[in-house]
């Protein structure tokens, strides 16, 4: 039988092998299956272990409910989502604007084109990475974009002012090789922007085994702001600056405590969600997701 788990021995990061589970996942979303969350003991990166390979994980996406694949508003939680997702479209492409004029732009896990479809019609060149097929191919005939499934190895070097991924590198198998070609695609003076939900905020402590931002087993990693630094810096980047994606600890919080069978979800989800935004700010934003922007050096 072909053996669908992978197990790590060691830290993705600084790859040492003092590492030990640290909680058990249940993965409230889609199996009902029961996941490890390990940490490194040196650098504190957390990881899913064991996880699915990269032939197995697909299974653990299909399903109606996620959101990032479809344009559903069926139900509370896809109308939210839908609704918030419509506003930080254009609050993404202003301060993506902000550190880039017009040029080439690669959206990586681009999910249904809205993004990228927004800055098609400012005049950038734009290509995106989906490996989810009915998303992408709804972003091809719905916006005419140009979308791959999944490989980086053919698009050029040096090519790209800008690259964007939001809430995608969690769920990339090979760390290392990913950031290496996301060096070798930006330009010198480009721009790259990660979005990723962060272990360390308040509600990931509040919530601990029922935060969704842990979503076992599609989310691999489980990013703090040092981990992130210091992942980049290995591969030849240098964080600029941190800001924080206020929204998302709403909609987090919404899902944890349905996760929790809460039947006053929507009032609790909305006071820990603001006390997550309060908790969070600060010189170094601490937020429940965080989007990080990096230059090549």
């Amino acid at each position: 039988m072909e053996q669908k788990l992978e197990i790590l021995q060691y830290c993705p990061i600084c790859k040492s092998n003092e590492i030990a589970e640290s909680l058990q996942v249940k993965d409230f979303f889609q199996s009902r299956e029961i996941f490890g969350i390990y940490k490194c003991k040196y650098c504190g990166f957390h990881f899913t272990n064991p996880r699915p390979n990269e032939q197995s994980i697909g299974s653990y996406y299909k399903s109606e409910n996620y959101y990032s694949h479809s344009n559903s508003n069926s139900g509370l939680i896809a109308k939210i989502y839908q609704k918030v997702r419509n506003y930080t479209l254009e609050k993404k492409y202003k301060l993506v604007s902000s550190y880039s004029a017009k040029g080439n732009i690669l959206d990586i896990g681009c999910a249904t084109g809205q993004f990228l479809n927004q800055f098609m019609q400012k005049g950038w060149a734009c290509q995106g990475i989906e490996p989810d097929d009915s998303a992408r191919e709804f972003a091809k005939t719905q916006y005419g974009l140009e979308v791959q499934k999944s490989n980086l190895n053919h698009l050029p070097g040096n090519h790209f002012n800008v690259i964007t991924m939001w809430h995608v590198l969690e769920h990339v198998h090979d760390l290392q090789e990913y950031l290496k070609q996301l060096r070798r695609l930006i330009k010198k003076d480009g721009v790259v922007f990660i979005a990723l939900p962060n272990i360390q905020s308040y509600d990931a402590n509040h919530y601990k085994e029922y935060w969704a931002g842990l979503d076992v087993p599609r989310h691999l990693y489980h990013f703090g702001r040092e981990n992130v630094e210091q992942l980049f810096n290995q591969s030849g980047f240098q964080l600029l600056i941190t800001k924080p994606m206020v929204f998302d600890s709403f909609y987090v919080s919404l899902l944890s405590e349905k996760y929790k069978s809460n039947p006053f979800h929507l009032f609790s989800a909305f006071f820990m969600g603001l006390l997550s935004n309060i908790s969070g700010m600060g010189e170094k934003p601490n937020h429940s997701s965080l989007i990080y922007i990096f230059k090549p050096i």
